[in-house]
């Protein structure tokens, strides 16, 4: 293929090249997104019906369920249709918009986990002010600000990316259209754009990461003051979540962006991407839930109020 306009197609990557390996991935993948969505459906639910759960907090998480949702909606079920179907064509816009949609929302995901840090630090260090720094109008912006800030990004590394030259071919040598992938069948003088949209977003991604990392700093100082080691015991189950989630996004998520092209596998590629694109919306809502007993206790009222119904 010469340039990008007479692709009209690219070719994903299918697990296996026996039937039976693809038919295990199939079923392997349908798990996983009947897991995330069952359990982000479950938080959303859960989140939205009780009154005690309208803190700034849950309002924060109720977004991260959102955002899981569409991510894992955007890559996985194609990923399982392909296999379904041995057929691992995708049209060129349906690339596009994929990319898009994925990184508008794994982007926002991240600009997120940078506003539940702060939420956490406001908590745990100014907990006098927590209603005057994180009242409704003030989180309603922040998500928003989230949201919009991952959009925008997208639409950038989109529209970058897809008005590059394509010499490589089209075959995509990942289960979904993805930036480094895709880049990897750019002609080789027109990836130097690309370098320079991406470091954009590297600055922007490090500044999040230095202020995460600055406030869990104070957050701990702050936790380690506290007498009680049932007070420091119940302060660190409200962060650690947060914590663990935030670690294995930044750390596949980086290398799946940032990793030198000497170091790539296409089978590390491909454990790399399930890690940070599959995993995480289904393991979210049980890291946050699994030590949380106003979780557990709103999920618990909101099944016996579903039986009672019956």
């Amino acid at each position: 293929m010469s340039n990008s306009s007479s692709n009209t197609q690219f070719h994903l990557l299918v697990f296996g090249n026996t039937r039976e390996l693809q038919l295990l991935h199939f079923w392997l993948f349908l798990g996983i997104f009947l897991v995330a969505l069952l359990a982000n459906g479950l938080i959303i639910s859960a989140i939205a019906c009780d009154h005690h759960l309208h803190t700034p907090m849950y309002f924060f998480l109720l977004n991260l369920s959102l955002l899981d949702l569409g991510s894992i909606s955007t890559t996985v079920p194609k990923s399982m249709a392909s296999s379904l179907w041995n057929n691992r064509a995708i049209s060129y816009a349906g690339c596009a918009a994929q990319v898009f949609l994925f990184l508008f929302l794994i982007s926002a995901e991240f600009y997120l986990l940078t506003v539940m840090a702060y939420d956490r630090y406001v908590a745990i260090c100014k907990p006098l002010h927590y209603g005057t720094l994180l009242g409704s109008r003030t989180c309603v912006h922040m998500a928003a600000a989230a949201w919009g800030c991952g959009f925008l990004s997208a639409l950038m590394h989109t529209a970058n990316t897809f008005s590059l030259p394509l010499c490589q071919g089209n075959a995509v040598d990942q289960f979904f259209c993805e930036i480094p992938q895709i880049l990897k069948l750019a002609c080789s003088d027109a990836n130097l754009r690309e370098v320079g949209v991406l470091a954009v977003g590297v600055c922007f991604a490090f500044g999040c990461f230095v202020f995460i990392v600055l406030s869990y700093v104070q957050i701990f100082r702050a936790v380690l003051r506290i007498p009680s080691e049932e007070g420091r015991h119940k302060t660190f189950s409200t962060c650690l979540p947060h914590l663990a989630v935030v670690s294995l996004f930044i750390s596949t998520g980086t290398y799946a962006y940032l990793k030198p092209p000497s170091i790539s596998s296409p089978s590390l590629d491909l454990v790399v991407a399930v890690l940070y694109s599959v995993v995480p919306p289904a393991v979210n809502p049980l890291i946050y839930s699994m030590r949380n007993h106003e979780i557990s206790d709103a999920l618990r009222k909101l099944m016996t109020g579903c039986f009672q119904k019956q």
